[in-house]
């Protein structure tokens, strides 16, 4: 009787190690979730280069320091901003702003990409918005920059590490900041 009893305890011994192996194995090759927490799109980490750029509308001069210690939702484009544009500008502004008592960890910057100076009504709508005329050094980091299309966050440390489509979604771009501002200690005072 202990010999059975020996052979039904190692076979309960070698279930129990084995199975979550074997479950791990039919998780990762067999059933593979298909859903995405982040809305936006995480791109390679590219760290901003030490660079000046001159500021638009009478703003001072814009540099790699000024987005140190805060994450920075950065629109690239024409000044002659179209209607993508507008739309990207106020989702940047909006999503600054739902995050309440977090928006003070949270900067939004215009990268002019052109001679076009933006309207004054315009920046006059998106106060605190900064606007800098930007060089190749700066916008060879954020992939898809010179032809307008994405709105980009670059995290307190200086990295470009994600981007959002344009037209831009502003629930996706709200849950994706509330989600680093929660998780990440980065920008905070």
């Amino acid at each position: 009787m202990t010999q059975r009893s020996a052979k039904l305890t190692l076979a309960a011994l070698v279930l129990v190690c084995t199975l979550p192996v074997a479950a791990s194995y039919f998780a990762y090759y067999v059933w593979q979730p298909q859903g995405q927490v982040n809305y936006g799109e995480l791109i390679p980490p590219a760290p901003l280069p030490d660079a000046v750029f001159p500021g638009v509308a009478g703003q001072p001069p814009f540099g790699r320091e000024a987005v140190d210690g805060r994450w920075t939702l950065v629109y690239a484009g024409s000044g002659a901003c179209g209607a993508d544009c507008e739309r990207a500008l106020y989702a940047v502004r909006q999503s600054r702003l739902a995050q309440g008592k977090e928006m003070t960890r949270v900067a939004r910057l215009w990268l002019v990409t052109d001679d076009v100076d933006p309207p004054a009504a315009l920046l006059g709508r998106h106060d605190g918005l900064r606007v800098a005329r930007a060089g190749s050094p700066w916008l060879v980091r954020f992939p898809g920059a010179a032809r307008g299309v994405h709105v980009f966050l670059v995290d307190p440390l200086g990295n470009v590490m994600m981007r959002f489509p344009v037209p831009t979604d502003i629930k996706g771009v709200i849950k994706d900041l509330e989600r680093l501002l929660k998780y990440s200690g980065l920008g905070r005072g």
